[in-house]
């Protein structure tokens, strides 16, 4: 013979090399997103971050305006009359068997469905009517700052397709009314406090609040301040 026959590799099936370059390309694909997701997160922190900064220096502006606005008053004599609350929460402190069914009707517009269940209410001439038509099996008040972003923050719960779920991620309120712009639970707080052109897509957006059964009877005036003490207490496991 003439020489050695040279061996020859075995070739590479064509079709492996093909799922090979896919897989690649796969890779490289899903590194890409992951950088963009990861690009998108860092740029929404910081959004939410300047948000949260605005609404603050917004909220100090407003106190120092009253502070002001009252310490004026007091110089030139007179008294300082604030402007009239927007906004109220509303606790149902009875039950409604053998009720009309108008009462039963209002406490059903405010999502007042069980004893203790809690609800902001956006006030004005219709919705003040409605609270003195029910006033037997309410009591209500008027929310500061506070006591608004503690119980979204220790008792606040969600409504997404009729269920009660947790708030516990910022997504969750991105994804069902982002459109309305609000990312965060800080925009939450803010369209509520504030009672924002968004009020009401953001209130029926969280469950009613569940409250405890407060202590020393049901008199409306401990049970208000009941109500504003357990705001600060954990969040409900009912």
């Amino acid at each position: 013979m003439a020489g050695t026959e040279e061996k020859k590799l075995p070739s590479v099936p064509e079709s492996l090399l093909k799922r090979r370059k896919q897989f690649a390309a796969a890779k490289v694909k899903r590194i890409k997103k992951i950088l963009a997701e990861k690009k998108l997160r860092k740029t929404k922190r910081k959004i939410i971050f300047k948000r949260a900064e605005g609404y603050y220096k917004e909220y100090r502006q407003l106190y120092r305006k009253e502070v002001r606005l009252a310490r004026m008053a007091r110089k030139a004599g007179n008294f300082y009359v604030p402007a009239e609350p927007k906004l109220a929460f509303v606790i149902r402190i009875r039950g409604i068997n053998g009720v009309s069914p108008k009462v039963r009707k209002v406490l059903q517009l405010l999502r007042l469905r069980q004893i203790f269940n809690g609800t902001f209410v956006k006030l004005n001439k219709a919705s003040i009517n409605m609270l003195r038509l029910v006033e037997p099996y309410i009591a209500w008040g008027y929310p500061n700052l506070k006591s608004v972003r503690q119980l979204i923050y220790k008792r606040g719960y969600l409504k997404i397709k009729n269920q009660r779920i947790p708030l516990t991620d910022n997504s969750l309120i991105e994804k069902h009314i982002g459109k309305k712009g609000l990312l965060c639970v800080e925009d939450l707080i803010h369209e509520i406090y504030t009672v924002g052109k968004n009020f009401k897509a953001a209130n029926n957006f969280l469950w009613p609040f569940k409250l405890s059964s407060p202590r020393g009877g049901m008199n409306k005036k401990t049970l208000w301040k009941a109500a504003m003490l357990v705001i600060g207490k954990t969040r409900s496991t009912g």
